[in-house]
């Protein structure tokens, strides 16, 4: 029987020139249950699930990846288990492993951590970030890797904050990494995300606005948008069980959430010319 397509959450207000555009983010607390069924993931998400050695990452990236496709099946109207998703080719080799992408104009982005999942959807690229807060040994061995003015910042600050303020900036490096479809690999050295970055002669990249979500006491978060204009991004909650709703339930459920914070982001500077920046390999 083919799956009936859900009921359509509220759409992008990307569309309508008077209001800034939006940036949806949906955040998640998945359980330690089972999900009842993997029957919307496709084989590649399947496959991934059952590499995981460790059960609780696992349940964490089954929740994340149904909770995934039902929230794009709101957006789309298409039912979660026919949604095509694939990867764009990589901007700098053209390997098939960009950012995931979807057939259409949506964007999406999609990142989980230690029992945090976060989603970002937009009507262009974009980039979330989540991890939990590591400790002083892994800032060490990291600081090495990132822009100059960011490692004096994080080594200027005091050491008892040094790995919040370490995995802040890193979780902002990592949001615009996948916006843009590379990823760690080519580096994160090349451009700057600090504390300053439109003021003392730093600039945050061209066409992008990168910010921080602020509140939760173990974990960072970060999102990227490709963007010329100022945008607002909109946070809302996914039910915690949203993988384990019928699915007619978890449209509903979607389409109801009420926004829990709303931020507003002004148009990034005007781009200037500078030299290109080198990735480290």
């Amino acid at each position: 029987m083919t799956p009936r397509p859900a009921t359509t959450a509220p759409a992008l207000r990307a569309h309508r020139p008077d209001a800034p555009r939006e940036l949806h983010l949906w955040a998640l607390r998945p359980p330690t249950s089972e999900p009842p069924s993997v029957s919307e993931l496709d084989a590649e998400e399947r496959r991934r699930a059952a590499g995981f050695l460790r059960a609780d990452a696992r349940l964490v990236y089954l929740h994340a990846h149904i909770a995934l496709r039902r929230l794009l099946s709101a957006y789309t109207g298409t039912a979660p288990a026919l949604l095509r998703l694939r990867r764009a080719p990589c901007p700098y080799c053209g390997g098939p492993h960009g950012r995931p992408v979807l057939p259409g104009p949506l964007h999406f982005s999609l990142s989980h951590s230690h029992g945090l999942v976060l989603i970002g959807v937009a009507a262009s690229p974009v980039g979330v970030d989540v991890q939990r807060v590591p400790d002083a040994a892994t800032v060490e061995l990291c600081l090495p890797r990132l822009h100059p003015a960011e490692r004096h910042e994080v080594v200027g600050t005091p050491e008892d904050r040094r790995p919040r303020v370490f995995a802040e900036l890193w979780s902002r490096k990592e949001a615009y990494l996948k916006g843009l479809g590379t990823g760690l690999g080519h580096g994160v050295g090349g451009e700057y995300l600090g504390l300053h970055a439109n003021a003392g002669g730093h600039r945050a990249p061209d066409g992008w606005l990168v910010a921080g979500l602020h509140g939760c006491p173990d974990h960072v978060s970060a999102f990227a948008v490709e963007a010329t204009t100022a945008h607002r991004a909109v946070l809302h909650e996914l039910p915690d069980r949203i993988a384990e709703l019928p699915r007619p339930a978890a449209a509903e459920a979607i389409a109801a959430a009420e926004p829990v914070l709303s931020m507003a982001l002004p148009a990034p500077p005007v781009p200037t010319a500078r030299p290109t920046p080198t990735h480290e390999e």
